[in-house]
């Protein structure tokens, strides 16, 4: 049986080891500071799969807002209003947090394209695309109640669609149903056929989080992406 003494330098080795080697089974290690807590006002699983790549302990809260399009309000006025409102709704509830809210639209011949909703209405945006440049704007905003942080950028993301006959369409509409996905389509998915080209600085806003973006305000507000 060991002394208490012995016990103590033997404690002492193992926490010794620790430091040297930390994660090794049997070890005693020192737990981690505690983080600020991060939210993604968002129900969209594909946000969601977006953030999970930065490798961020992160919850889902979902806002319920007013999505309605204002008369006279551009594009970008559009998406950092429901961005900034998805955010601020969440964090009135949680102010110590850092709240990430973002929405998008897609503009078509200087008119904004919503969610689709239906079949019907999924396969008139593709028709009216076809062979036409669609400007996506994303807008994020992110919010810290607490510390008074507050950042809203709108990200730029532009693609050119392929010329598809009807049939064509109607194939990729059947197998991917985007009709939840602004310009009717997932581009991180089978929806990439569609396109002739792409142009853009941060390739995740045209799936709905730019995470260039989002991870350059995240260090801003003292969150070590890296």
């Amino acid at each position: 049986m060991y002394s208490i003494s012995a016990c103590n330098i033997l404690r002492h080795r193992y926490q010794t080891a620790a430091n040297a080697a930390p994660g090794l089974p049997g070890f005693l290690q020192e737990l981690n500071p505690v983080q600020t807590q991060i939210i993604l006002a968002s129900g969209s699983p594909f946000r969601k799969q977006l953030l999970d790549r930065l490798r961020l302990d992160f919850n889902c809260l979902s806002p319920d807002i007013d999505e309605t399009l204002r008369p006279g309000e551009d594009a970008r006025s559009y998406v950092c209003r429901l961005a900034q409102a998805k955010a601020e709704q969440v964090a009135a509830d949680h102010p110590g947090a850092i709240v990430i809210g973002s929405d998008q639209c897609a503009l078509l011949d200087n008119k904004i394209l919503g969610k689709p909703g239906t079949h019907e209405n999924a396969l008139q945006q593709l028709r009216e695309a076809q062979g036409k440049r669609v400007i996506f704007h994303t807008g994020i905003c992110v919010l810290q109640l607490s510390s008074g942080f507050s950042a809203l950028e709108d990200v730029l993301f532009e693609v050119e669609f392929r010329n598809l006959s009807d049939r064509q369409l109607e194939h990729y509409l059947h197998i991917e149903q985007p009709y939840q996905c602004a310009g009717s389509f997932k581009a991180e998915g089978y929806g990439i056929c569609l396109f002739s080209k792409m142009h853009g600085d941060d390739p995740t806003a045209l799936i709905g989080l730019p995470l260039i973006t989002l991870t350059a305000i995240l260090e801003r507000a003292g969150v070590a992406v890296v």
